[in-house]
C-alpha cells in the first residue's frame, strides 16, 4: 500500500510540475544581414486543456558578407516578445516562463 501511495504522489507531482505547451509554429527568416527564429506556443491549463493564450518567442543572429563569405554571429538568447528584457538560453525555458506568467503551463 505504501508503494502504491508513493507512486501515486510521485505521478501527481510530475503531472502538476510538467510544462505542457503546444508548438503552433516555428520559422527561421532572413538571408542577408540578419536571421531570426520565431516560435509560437500555445499554453495549457492546469487541467491539461489547451488555452487560447499563446507566447511568441524570438532570437536573432547578425550576419555579414555574402555567399561563401557570409558569416553569422552566434544566436542571441531567446526572448519572450511579451517581456523582451528577459533572456533565455533555450526556447523551452522561455515558453515555460511565459505560460507561468499567464497562470498557465
Amino acid at each position: 500500500m505504501k508503494k502504491l501511495l508513493s507512486a501515486f504522489i510521485a505521478t501527481m507531482f510530475t503531472i502538476c510540475a510538467a510544462n505542457a505547451y503546444q508548438v503552433l509554429s516555428s520559422k527561421q527568416l532572413g538571408q542577408n544581414d540578419a536571421k531570426n527564429q520565431n516560435i509560437v506556443v500555445k499554453c495549457t491549463t492546469d487541467m491539461g486543456k489547451l488555452s487560447n493564450q499563446t507566447c511568441t518567442l524570438r532570437r536573432y543572429a547578425k550576419c555579414t558578407g555574402t555567399g561563401s563569405n557570409k558569416r553569422c554571429s552566434g544566436w542571441q538568447p531567446w526572448r519572450d516578445l511579451r517581456n523582451p528584457n528577459q533572456q533565455f538560453s533555450d526556447w523551452r525555458a522561455a515558453a515555460s516562463t511565459c505560460c507561468r506568467a499567464k497562470g498557465l503551463r
